[in-house]
């Protein structure tokens, strides 16, 4: 049986921190990992004559810890191009604008200032540390936020646009999550202006060779620590210590760092069962359905014709593009297939879903873009032991078991970007989790 000080579930970015942080302080680790690679809700494909991340990519402003991370590996970024016009598809209507006002009816461009500010007052009464003890959450936990919409917003246009904030964020629906969660959510990353930017916001650089590349570094620095192919099936504590079956084999340690999303944690047994109200969170947070395509092509046509590379839809297959090129590389189309598309083109193979993908892109951009030179896409929901893109909640959840999140069961610690308080969805908020789980062993293997 192999023993270490800690034993780390998951090699994301979330797992490779706390690994780092833990090896670092002077503990054994070992990191099991249950994929035949690491980088969890990161990956990278081959295309065209170049890498490519078809997961997580971007890095935003204020993501310290990652960009520390990627400065400490000399990785350098550079900027999302946003230059020209951006085209929206809604209620029916494909349209184009440029700059950061969205071409729509004066009255909806008034509603949704005024929603904005809404949202921001509602953000400010929750605590970062437990947002289901502000003032309303029980009411705000107890509704949809497909329900705030109908009952809050007078205007079509407006409601579409609302619609789209989760969808794009977290690929869930309206429908789906709590007001409360949706409010937290948007406060981790302090607020809708960051979502929708470019410039100062979450989309606003991209890492030169790849996202992917630096959990690869990280992984190459930890060595035989890490071990591939090793899916955790089982984690029993006792008194002494916790031991872990994966892959076939025993691993006894001190304490556990569990750096998954809380869905596919749920697969696991635990011995002794986990409290209720942690059991019921892995219950009650599915994973947001997402498929990212991408589409290479000889020439950033786009750009020659005006338009930024950029598109938001209400209800068309691709619900966001964005654009991915550098100079002396391939240039790309990045298609996100998000919520019920996505659920949709999951079982039709990926021709299907290149022909759909090209035959938006040519409504979008012109003829040109049926003339890509390479297509490739993942999708999420089928990727072992991730199984979609970000847990969220659903009404009465955030109330009943968020306290659950980072609490520890006995001597399993909990990782991950749904866990962190602030950038919780992002990689960088997977990385301060990390970060946060490796302190708190710490602390306790300290005394």
């Amino acid at each position: 049986m192999t023993e270490s000080d800690v034993i780390v579930v998951g090699a994301g970015f979330a797992g490779l921190k706390a690994a780092r942080t833990l090896v670092a302080a002077g503990r054994s680790v070992v990191v099991l990992e249950g994929k035949d690679r690491v980088g969890g809700r990161v990956k990278h494909a081959e295309l065209a004559g170049r890498a490519v991340d078809i997961g997580g990519q971007w890095v935003g402003a204020g993501h310290e810890v990652l960009r520390a991370e990627a400065a400490r590996l000399g990785i350098e970024t550079y900027a999302q191009y946003e230059t020209g016009r951006t085209v929206m598809q809604m209620l029916g209507k494909l349209v184009q604008f440029t700059g950061t006002v969205p071409k729509m009816p004066v009255l909806a461009l008034l509603e949704l200032a005024l929603l904005q500010r809404k949202w921001q007052r509602d953000m400010k009464t929750l605590p970062p540390d437990a947002p289901w003890s502000a003032p309303k959450a029980r009411e705000w936990d107890g509704q949809t936020l497909e329900s705030w919409i109908v009952r809050n917003l007078r205007t079509a246009a407006a409601r579409e646009f609302a619609r789209l904030v989760p969808r794009g964020a977290w690929a869930a629906e309206a429908r789906q999550v709590s007001y409360l969660w949706f409010l937290d959510a948007v406060r981790s990353g302090t607020g809708l202006d960051y979502l929708m930017n470019i410039e100062g916001g979450g989309l606003e650089a991209k890492f030169k060779g790849g996202m992917h590349q630096i959990a690869r570094r990280l992984a190459e620095e930890l060595g035989d620590r890490v071990r591939l192919n090793a899916p955790v099936t089982k984690i029993a504590q006792d008194a002494d210590g916790v031991r872990v079956s994966a892959g076939g084999q025993d691993y006894r340690a001190r304490f556990a760092v569990v750096a998954a999303p809380p869905g596919p944690i749920a697969r696991i047994d635990f011995e002794p069962h986990l409290p209720a109200s942690r059991d019921g969170l892995h219950q009650r947070m599915p994973m947001g359905a997402i498929i990212k395509a991408v589409a290479a092509y000889k020439e950033p046509f786009w750009r020659t014709k005006g338009f930024s590379g950029q598109v938001a839809t209400d209800d068309d297959v691709v619900g966001l593009v964005m654009e991915d090129w550098q100079e002396g590389t391939t240039p790309m189309l990045l298609c996100f297939i998000e919520g019920r598309h996505a659920l949709e083109m999951s079982p039709v193979g990926k021709q299907a879903r290149k022909e759909k993908v090209l035959a938006s892109l040519v409504r979008f951009f012109g003829a040109e873009a049926a003339d890509c030179i390479g297509y490739e896409d993942n999708d999420w929901l089928l990727e072992p032991y991730s199984h979609g893109y970000v847990g969220s909640m659903g009404p009465g959840t955030m109330t009943r078991f968020g306290h659950a999140l980072r609490e520890p069961c006995g001597r399993v610690h909990w990782a991950g970007t749904e866990t962190e308080t602030q950038w919780a969805g992002y990689i960088e908020g997977a990385m301060r989790s990390g970060v946060r789980a490796a302190q708190e062993v710490l602390a306790r293997h300290n005394q």
